[in-house]
């Protein structure tokens, strides 16, 4: 069965950093297209990041680029997001998903592209 579950969330003041885990069971997350995502109370989920399959490449959504930083530890199966710099508009439980086709050199934060969401994590950002 192929399960992904975040963990790291927590609450954080202006400025500070949280790194968040994407840890997957029943697949290899090395072979897939990895997508971060995020959904604020009252608003609809958004796309934030995604790291590709071969060559690693990133994407980062405008609002966090520069501040947010993905990557993978092969050994452990994980996808970790560095936040830093967290804003007030950041707060929001955060997704990991798993691409649903193949991975490619290049990944997109297109939501109906992914399957297989964990059940997110809690990220709070307040003095």
């Amino acid at each position: 069965q192929v399960q992904v579950v975040e963990s790291g969330g927590g609450l954080v003041q202006p400025g500070g950093s949280l790194k968040l885990s994407c840890t997957g069971s029943g697949v290899t997350l090395d072979y897939y297209d990895i997508g971060w995502f995020r959904q604020a109370p009252g608003k609809e989920r958004e796309g934030v990041s995604c790291i590709s399959a071969t060559e690693h490449n990133t994407y980062y959504e405008d609002s966090v680029k520069g501040r947010f930083n993905i990557a993978r530890d092969h050994a452990k199966n994980t996808v970790y997001p560095q936040m830093n710099n967290l804003r007030p508009e950041d707060p929001a439980v955060y997704y990991c998903a798993v691409y649903k086709f193949s991975g490619g050199r290049y990944c997109a934060i297109v939501e109906s592209e992914y399957d297989n969401w964990g059940q997110g994590t809690q990220v709070t950002v307040s003095s």
